[in-house]
């Protein structure tokens, strides 16, 4: 199932979808408390914003105008725009609920029945284990995946949830299946957020998600591990995981796709640029957040960027490598490149897509607000292509 690109009215009705799940999932009180204060920022932040759009965009000399400017459509240009600020200054019990199953569904059916779709053509269901929990997307139910991906959304650790999601998740099974797969799969990890918990018991969840991936694939071989941002980074702590287990010695995954991941949770190279809507300080603290108290904000499987033993990364590896999509402005681009380098210097096939003037999760940010169907695919059709020519 693939649609068009968002729309003005998409975003109204967004908005009208949130504004009763706010109340009800933080509270009239909680959430005044934090208004009230907000107001006179937020209504400067109105003013500032459209002004620095119209700035930017058309007064600048295209010179002088950021990558991403150069690039984008004004209507891209000025949600990404409302993302940053949003970003930098919301508290993520607010962004929580942005990106929540309650918000996220009713507006993807909305969606839906704009482009005249009653019920999604592949269809989707919930797992609710002790240990983990997540959404099965399967084309057909009854039968065997001949290719399985493993996803974990990206968020912060803080927010975020697969339903979020769900419109790419489903697209890219629809792609996978027009790829000439008999019956693709795709299983998406609803990991717990930060602050209900903190380091490991996200990376124990993954490690649950996987065995249960295991019981549905013919082999290993046949799984792709992947996650965009903090969904990126807890595969990667997964896969360094496994190198020190042994019942999983044979058990390593076909492929891992790594949209935009944050590779090393805390780092001077995680700097602001002028195109992306992360923020440094923001991904720092949610970054420690995420650590909590107990484990250490340098060790490698928590961190994976300080990993730099070759070795160990050669035991990580999936059984047929890596594909890395990231964009060349990206505040976390600089640790991603030094990943990348490290692991190709090991001998392990990697191959990488730095998408000249993008954004943090380009793929995932280019299949809502891509003007065209080339540009809202080009990064799930290069990670299909990378798929199929792997796990043929």
């Amino acid at each position: 199932m693939i649609l068009n690109q968002i729309s003005y009215l998409d975003c109204i009705a967004f908005l009208v979808f949130l504004a009763p799940q706010l109340l009800v999932q933080i509270g009239l009180l909680p959430l005044l408390r934090w208004l009230i204060p907000a107001l006179p920022f937020i209504a400067y932040e109105v003013a500032v914003i459209p002004y620095q759009f119209i700035h930017e965009r058309y007064i600048l000399p295209i010179e002088q105008r950021s990558p991403f400017v150069k690039k984008a459509t004004p209507f891209q240009d000025f949600v990404i725009r409302c993302v940053r600020y949003a970003f930098a200054n919301m508290p993520a019990f607010i962004g929580r609920v942005f990106f929540s199953k309650g918000v996220s569904l009713p507006f993807l059916r909305f969606r839906m029945l704009r482009h005249g779709i009653v019920t999604s053509p592949i269809r989707w269901t919930e797992v609710e284990r002790p240990d983990f929990r997540g959404v099965l997307i399967k084309h057909n139910q009854q039968e065997q995946p001949d290719v399985i991906v493993y996803y974990a959304h990206g968020g912060g650790f803080s927010m975020g949830s697969s339903y979020f999601y769900m419109e790419f998740l489903l697209a890219w099974v629809a792609l996978l299946k027009a790829a000439g797969y008999r019956n693709p799969a795709l299983f998406a990890l609803e990991y717990t957020l930060v602050p209900d918990a903190t380091y490991p018991v996200q990376l124990h969840e993954t490690l649950a998600g996987y065995r249960y991936v295991l019981s549905l694939a013919q082999s290993s071989t046949r799984v792709v591990v992947g996650g965009d941002s903090a969904g990126a980074t807890l595969m990667l702590s997964f896969l360094l995981y496994l190198t020190e287990h042994t019942e999983f010695k044979h058990q390593r995954p076909g492929l891992a796709v790594m949209i935009s991941p944050w590779v090393t949770i805390v780092s001077k190279n995680n700097r602001n640029t002028a195109s992306d809507f992360l923020n440094d300080k923001t991904l720092e603290l949610y970054g420690r957040q995420y650590v909590g108290k107990k484990s250490s904000i340098d060790d490698p499987v928590v961190s994976p960027g300080y990993c730099k033993d070759t070795k160990k990364w050669i035991e990580a590896s999936p059984e047929r490598g890596w594909y890395f999509l990231y964009g060349s402005e990206e505040v976390l681009g600089p640790e991603a490149k030094e990943l990348i380098s490290l692991l190709k210097s090991t001998g392990t096939h990697v191959d990488e897509w730095e998408e000249t003037g993008g954004i943090h999760a380009w793929p995932v940010a280019s299949l809502y607000l891509g003007e065209t169907r080339d540009e809202r695919l080009g990064g799930l059709q290069g990670i299909v292509g990378a798929i199929k020519d792997r796990i043929p």
